[in-house]
């Protein structure tokens, strides 16, 4: 198991391959169908309240009942990737087949996705704090500021590869 620290830089992601098992530490961001493609918005409007470079976003909604990765693939959240890439985000955490452009994007930006278990249970043991940080109005679809401790998950895409 190799254990992350967020920020996540590039040598971070070098001494990583596919299949590898990982676990991530600190603040990573979270993210769906409603949420994701506003915060494109806000990066092309330069109006992100917090800095992208080195984040870890994981393709979720919050709740009380906690959290779980939902499909990356759906159009509203794998069409993010890209520009969420090109903005400094290392690790995107999901679940499902991501197209062959999107692994070639996540490949020319220096990031990668990882799958984690469905375990809606592990996971939220996992979140020691909580914060919206954008969207309150979409309820448990808004955009969160989770400090975690250990997520499991698996390097799915790296270097062009994937599992």
């Amino acid at each position: 198991m190799i254990d992350l620290q967020t920020p996540i830089s590039d040598d971070d992601l070098d001494r990583l391959d596919v299949g590898d098992k990982i676990t991530i530490s600190g603040t990573i961001y979270t993210g769906r169908d409603a949420a994701l493609p506003q915060l494109v918005e806000l990066i092309n409007e330069k109006e992100v309240p917090f800095d992208l470079n080195g984040s870890v976003i994981m393709h979720t909604a919050f709740s009380d009942a906690g959290i779980a990765p939902t499909t990356s693939s759906k159009v509203e959240i794998e069409s993010t990737i890209t520009p969420l890439s090109e903005s400094g985000v290392k690790i995107h955490i999901g679940k499902g087949m991501l197209n062959d452009d999107t692994l070639k994007a996540l490949n020319e930006n220096n990031s990668i996705f990882v799958i984690t278990p469905p375990v809606a249970a592990l996971l939220t043991s996992k979140v020691l704090e909580k914060k919206c940080v954008l969207f309150e109005n979409e309820g448990m679809e808004a955009m969160f500021e989770l400090k975690v401790d250990r997520i499991p998950g698996i390097v799915a895409i790296k270097d062009g590869k994937r599992i």
